[in-house]
Formats: C-alpha cells, structure tokens, sequence
C-alpha cells in the first residue's frame, strides 16, 4: 500500500511539474492556486460531461446501478482515508489488501441483495395482473 501511495504520489507530482514547465513556457505566470482551479476546474467539467449523459441514460430504468456507483465511490475514498489514517498514526499497517478486501466485502453483499431483489422481482412479475380489456376501456373513460 505505501508504494501504491509513493507511486502515486510521485505520478502526481511529475504532472505538476509538467503543468507549472508549461505555465512558464507560455509565459501564463499562473499562480500554483491558479492552475489548481483551471485544472480541476477542467478535470470536474470533463468528468461531467461523460458522467451526466451516463447517468441520464441509467436513470431511467436503472437507478441501483447509479446508486451503486455512489456508494463504491464512497467506499473507495473511505477505505483510503482508513488506510492512511492507520499509516499516519501507527494504529495498524496501510495495506492496499485491506482496501480490496473491503470492498469485495461490499461485492459480494451487494450479489447477495441483487440475486434476492431479481428473484423477488421476477415472483412479484408472475403474479402482477395484466389490465383485460375491459379495464382498459374503463380507465380510458370508454
């Protein structure tokens, strides 16, 4: 979990570089404040833009997939948040494992609850009744 982190901490600095060397290429004079808002400005716009029309398209017949798209981004920044945490003040050992155990945690809970929801979906189908047609005259005022 640690060379995860350096990793990615040392990723992310090496961008950083790369953005200030084009700041002063251009000669833009960008404070470090400044290209952090046009950066993350641009990154959350572009996210946006690929996120919105996915979830517009979920949305309107498949609101647990959206749902479940929350909740696993959530738990990915919590489980992180733990693990460094742990790391931080020596409460327990920062390890990747644990944040993939976590999560399959989180998995195989939500198979359990999507085979359970299907099945009673699929029984509660079986005994829906379908309108004859004389209730669809009458609800058409016919």
């Amino acid at each position: 979990m640690v060379d995860f982190l350096y990793f990615c901490v040392r990723e992310i600095a090496r961008i950083h570089v790369k953005l200030l060397q084009l700041n002063d290429s251009y000669e833009l004079f960008l404070t470090d404040k400044q290209l952090h808002f046009v950066v993350m400005g641009l990154l959350g716009m572009g996210l946006l833009f690929v996120v919105y029309p996915l979830f517009l398209a979920l949305s309107k017949k498949h609101v647990l997939i959206i749902a479940w798209i929350y909740v696993i981004t959530i738990l990915i920044v919590v489980s992180f948040a733990i693990e460094i945490g742990q790391g931080y003040t020596g409460t327990g050992n920062m390890d990747l494992d644990d944040i993939i155990s976590g999560l399959a945690g989180f998995m195989l809970l939500f198979v359990i609850f999507a085979v359970i929801r299907g099945f009673l979906l699929l029984i509660g189908g079986l005994f829906k009744k379908e309108p004859d047609d004389d209730d669809r005259r009458i609800s058409s005022g016919r």
